[in-house]
């Protein structure tokens, strides 16, 4: 088996610190046939969140937040077996557990600034609503007998 294709990095210059994971291998109910009975391609990686110091306090905190739910003890894990072979699975699991933590790590989006709408648009839109009234009063054909 071939090394791990490089460090799966999460942002910027921050990557999964390959120390920290804990990988463990199951029989895969995916695709195989009969060689699924006998090899273990299923992956479950798992990654101490609560306790790791390969993320920023700030970025840790907001994945622990946002990931509560998918935290057992502070563990996130993530399973992979979709191939028949462990080596894509096991890079399909790390490549999941990097974008989760990515996603969980984004910084908040800036929030809306409320904008004044400019008066002359708000007139036009009432002119055309009375506009508009006018026009459909006209067609229930009232006052023409």
């Amino acid at each position: 088996m071939g090394p791990m294709s490089g460090p799966y990095v999460i942002r910027g210059s921050v990557s999964l610190p390959e120390a920290e994971l804990m990988w463990r291998f199951s029989r895969s109910s995916g695709p195989g046939g009969q060689h699924v009975n006998t090899s273990d391609s299923q992956v479950e990686l798992r990654f101490d969140l609560a306790n790791t110091d390969a993320l920023p306090p700030v970025w840790k905190e907001r994945a622990l937040e946002r990931l509560a739910n998918r935290l057992v003890g502070g563990v996130v894990s993530v399973r992979a077996s979709e191939h028949r072979s462990q080596w894509r699975n096991r890079e399909m699991a790390a490549t999941r557990l990097a974008s989760l933590l990515a996603e969980a790590t984004a910084p908040p989006p800036r929030p809306r600034r409320a904008t004044k709408i400019p008066r002359g648009i708000n007139e036009r839109r009432l002119r055309e609503k009375k506009q508009r009234s006018q026009t459909k009063r006209g067609r229930s054909g009232e006052g023409w007998g």
